[in-house]
Formats: C-alpha cells, sequence, structure tokens
C-alpha cells in the first residue's frame, strides 16, 4: 500500500514536472492574442537587450530616455520616439498592446488610420519571440514597483486610470 501511495505521489510530481516544463520552455503564445512579458526569463532578457541595441535604441535611446521633447511633435506632425523606462508610458499599456505596437506599428496596433507616428512595424523583421523578448528586456529595466504596477495592468485588463 505505501509503495501505491508513494508510486502515486511520484508519477503526479513527473506530470507536474513535465507540464510546468512545456509550458515555460514553450515559444510564447500569441495566436491566441494571449501575450505575456517575461521580464525573469534571463535567456530571453539577454536576446532582447541584443535586439533592442540593434532596432530600438536609435530613436529610443541606449538608456531607454527616448527622443528629447518626446511629448512635443516633430515639425512634420509626427510623434517622438517616447522613453520605455518608467518616466514614459510605456508600462501603461497591456503586454498585448506593446506587442501589436511593435509587431504592427502604432496607427494599425491602435485602429486609427491617420495616426502619425514614426513607429515601423516589425512584422516580418522580428519574430513573435524576439518582440517578446525586447519588451521583456524593457520590463527587467524598470524599477520593481513599476513592473508590479504593469502587472497589475495585465490582470485589471486595461490602462491606469491616472
Amino acid at each position: 500500500m505505501r509503495n501505491r501511495i508513494l508510486l502515486g505521489a511520484l508519477s503526479a510530481a513527473v506530470v507536474i514536472v513535465v507540464a510546468s516544463a512545456i509550458f515555460l520552455l514553450a515559444p510564447p503564445d500569441v495566436d491566441e492574442g494571449v501575450v505575456r512579458l517575461k521580464p525573469g526569463d534571463l535567456k530571453l532578457v539577454r536576446l532582447g537587450a541584443d535586439i533592442y541595441e540593434q532596432n530600438c535604441a536609435a530613436c529610443h535611446g541606449d538608456d531607454l530616455k527616448g527622443e528629447r521633447d518626446w511629448m512635443d511633435a516633430n515639425p512634420d506632425g509626427s510623434l517622438k520616439a517616447p522613453p520605455h523606462d518608467e518616466t514614459g508610458h510605456t508600462w501603461h499599456h497591456q503586454d498585448d498592446l506593446l506587442f501589436r505596437i511593435t509587431k504592427h506599428g502604432t496607427a494599425k496596433a491602435v485602429g486609427l488610420e491617420n495616426f502619425n507616428s514614426n513607429m515601423p512595424a516589425f512584422e516580418g523583421v522580428l519574430t513573435d519571440t524576439e518582440i517578446i523578448a525586447v519588451l521583456s528586456w524593457i520590463k527587467a529595466q524598470w524599477p520593481q514597483e513599476i513592473r508590479e504596477r504593469h502587472d497589475l495592468i495585465n490582470a485589471q485588463g486595461g490602462a491606469p486610470s491616472s
């Protein structure tokens, strides 16, 4: 009897470990519209740092500070690159919207046909996993308090009221 209980517990433990490994190691699921950044995944974050340097830093800055006077429009009316650190509004948006902005460009992501932004669409340039990696790296740079607030925004399903 004791061996059966032990064998049952061991079997259950193996199932839990295998299921957890599949969940944690599987590529991010973006087909279902469920995107979650993984700032604690060191391998993904390292990849994201490289991608950011190659594709994002020229506009958003090596230090995530964005363009100078980013709240003012450019002479052509287009928006400047905002900061992605805690001083900007990036963390005010859910993971899914950040993903869509990066993949499809701002205008398409927010559904505004005439939205004047210089943010390029990275679809066809970066894979979904690479997009999640760079966004995860950005989130990993935020102070813990901002990361926690961002997690609440994701859990609540929207942007903060202030």
